[in-house]
């Protein structure tokens, strides 16, 4: 036992599992949706590059405008019944997809504006159940062990998801698959209502709340510490390109390459099993390894993987190949930086500034990625798909040189856990 009586392994924390499972589905769930709604645009409607672009545009940019709001809110909240509101508004969007296909009343503009909102529940489900975490497991020691299987769970979940969406949406369309969504976010409700560890109402405010100051506080805290200041400034520049890559990807691979959607969904589902291996070595690679460097390998291969894919050329399965070892180079870095970043935010942030941390790095990481989908439809009607691939993929690359010139490089281990200030 670390901490008297708290267990030394997750596995015998029974309402974190709960959570863990309930995740897990509704994940899986996600990944049907992530390739269901731009292949509902592209081959329902027709859509444009700039279209497509749009549509990822808007599902992320949510968090750059709200996600700090929402961290405020959730500082200030108990954080499971705000997730079981975020999943119950998912559910329900979701869900509108497949009832207004099936009674021809489903528009692109329908479409886009359902996109949006889901995109708005999901950066109030995300603020939130970063904080929450640590409400279950308690235990700073234990934070690793608990994102390494939350990044083991998201891996899984992008290897078995594109491949099953791909056949989910051959079978019975894009649209009509995103009742697979739907369900998944039921089943998550279910297993956070099931939980049964009381969640402490957070410490009351010294003096009269302000929303403004809140707000500060939270993003000054990020941008003060000097191990948060570069992974904050790193966020924007890394979600921007894996988004941007698998924008362009998925519309180049469809049009100029005439692949199936059971062939994109495959491609996708073979690369994810990087971020999978990536997040189960990431304990072992830790153990063995300064902290500093396997985050810069972590880095590495999510920046420098994309150059694979405008280089693609030869028969079909040599170019599926290629786009496969491309993209899971990517999540392999994707998915071993995932534990190591989460585990240091969480480390390094008392409960009182977790939502406002959260929300700080929510907003630079999607907001990277809502301009990274924005671009990607842009870039790709100006140039042309493939010359926009190599664009994008070289100026990855070029983050390298930032990267091997931060502080992160010296970090040797995960620093001792921060329990001040208080709200």
């Amino acid at each position: 036992m670390t901490i008297a009586g708290r267990p030394e392994t997750l596995w015998r924390n029974p309402d974190f599992l709960k959570f863990w499972s309930g995740e897990a589905l509704s994940l899986f769930g996600t990944q049907v949706t992530t390739l269901a709604l731009p292949l509902t645009a592209v081959l329902v409607f027709e859509a444009s590059e700039e279209q497509v672009g749009l549509l990822r545009f808007l599902q992320l940019v949510p968090y750059l405008f709200l996600a700090l709001l929402f961290g405020v809110w959730v500082d200030r909240s108990r954080r499971r019944p705000i997730m079981l509101l975020a999943n119950t508004a998912r559910m329900l969007l979701i869900g509108l997809v497949p009832l207004l296909w099936h009674h021809d009343r489903l528009s692109m503009t329908g479409l886009l504006v359902i996109a949006c909102l889901v995109g708005v529940f999901s950066v109030l489900f995300d603020v939130s159940w970063m904080s929450y975490v640590p409400t279950l497991v308690r235990d700073p020691e234990r934070y690793v062990e608990a994102n390494q299987k939350m990044g083991v769970t998201q891996s899984t979940t992008d290897v078995a998801g594109p491949g099953a969406a791909g056949v989910l949406i051959g079978w019975l369309g894009p649209a009509t698959a995103l009742v697979v969504d739907a369900a998944s976010y039921l089943a998550s409700l279910a297993c956070l209502l099931w939980i049964r560890t009381p969640e402490p109402a957070p410490p009351p405010a010294a003096g009269r709340r302000h929303l403004g100051r809140e707000l500060t506080e939270g993003v000054r805290w990020v941008f003060g510490d000097r191990i948060l200041r570069p992974l904050a400034l790193l966020a924007p520049f890394t979600n921007f390109s894996l988004t941007c890559v698998s924008t362009l990807f998925l519309i180049y691979a469809v049009r100029d390459q005439g692949l199936s959607a059971a062939t994109v969904g495959l491609i996708f589902s073979v690369s994810s099993v990087g971020a999978l291996v990536g997040a189960l070595v990431s304990q072992a690679l830790l153990r063995r390894y300064r902290l500093g460097v396997v985050y810069v390998l972590a880095l590495a291969g999510i920046y420098a993987g994309p150059l694979l894919i405008p280089l693609a050329d030869g028969p079909r399965p040599v170019l599926i190949g290629l786009f496969m070892l491309s993209l899971l180079l990517s999540y392999f870095g994707g998915g071993l930086s995932n534990v190591i970043q989460l585990s240091l935010r969480q480390t390094l942030t008392p409960a009182a500034l977790m939502g406002r941390m959260s929300a700080a790095f929510r907003t630079l990481l999607f907001g990277g990625g809502a301009l990274g989908g924005l671009c990607a439809g842009l870039i790709g009607g100006a140039i042309g798909l493939r010359a926009g691939l190599a664009v994008v993929a070289v100026c990855s690359a070029a983050m390298l040189v930032p990267v091997a010139l931060s502080p992160l490089v010296r970090l040797r281990a995960m620093p001792a856990p921060v329990t001040g200030p208080t709200a």
